[in-house]
């Protein structure tokens, strides 16, 4: 098992990676559209906002699945016990990626990108039209939620960190270590993309910001 801080360099770097590839695509329409909702307007407040609310929610969820990992250990070191979660996040993944793609009705509810009345994409929209800084905090809280492959990777990580942990409070801590530095390693390129945006270097592909429709 790799230590602590290997790990930690290990997410934030792949978060830096995953950031100029996965993220752009992906993300890179939801800073575009804040750069554009902005207008005249700094943008690096927001965007530092929208970011934060993004890693807290990964933090929260890394936590999550590290306690889950690390109760399993102290309640029963059992291999059957450990291959069951991670056979059961590996499911659950699989899952989500099924309603991404429309397959299953869980599309409607948090497969946004396959349903543009889902929650996150309403909730989306109502808050984006709050004239105010602070809005974007908890618009990162909740577009942290959208479901994205790389982070439910993460996660499974998250919860094999938590296993290996010596206590529950330390497997919580490594968790929400870990996808807080994954988060963090996202940030410079969708930071570059709404910047670039805001000079008017780029054009942004049609985005209905009043319908949340991303």
């Amino acid at each position: 098992m790799l230590s602590t801080e290997t790990l930690f360099l290990l997410y934030l770097s792949t978060g830096f990676t995953i950031g100029f590839g996965h993220c752009i695509g992906m993300c890179g329409p939801i800073v575009v559209s804040f750069s554009l909702n902005l207008k005249e307007k700094s943008i690096i407040v927001p965007l530092l906002m929208y970011h934060l609310g993004r890693i807290i929610t990964y933090a929260i969820l890394g936590g999550a699945v590290a306690a889950a990992g690390s109760l399993t250990m102290i309640t029963a070191n059992i291999d059957t016990i450990q291959k069951g979660v991670m056979t059961f996040t590996g499911a659950l993944i699989m899952l989500m990626g099924l309603a991404m793609a429309g397959w299953i009705p869980l599309g409607k509810i948090f497969g946004d990108h396959a349903s543009p009345g889902g929650v996150i994409s309403k909730g989306f929209g109502k808050l984006l039209k709050v004239q105010s800084t602070l809005v974007y905090l908890p618009l990162g809280l909740l577009l942290g939620l959208l479901p994205c492959g790389p982070v439910y990777t993460a996660l499974l990580g998250a919860a094999r960190a938590g296993m290996d942990a010596g206590s529950t409070h330390q497997g919580v801590l490594v968790g929400m270590g870990l996808m807080a530095a994954f988060g963090f390693g996202t940030v410079p390129a969708l930071f570059l993309v709404a910047k670039l945006v805001d000079m008017g270097w780029l054009k942004s592909r049609p985005i209905s910001i009043k319908s949340g429709r991303f």
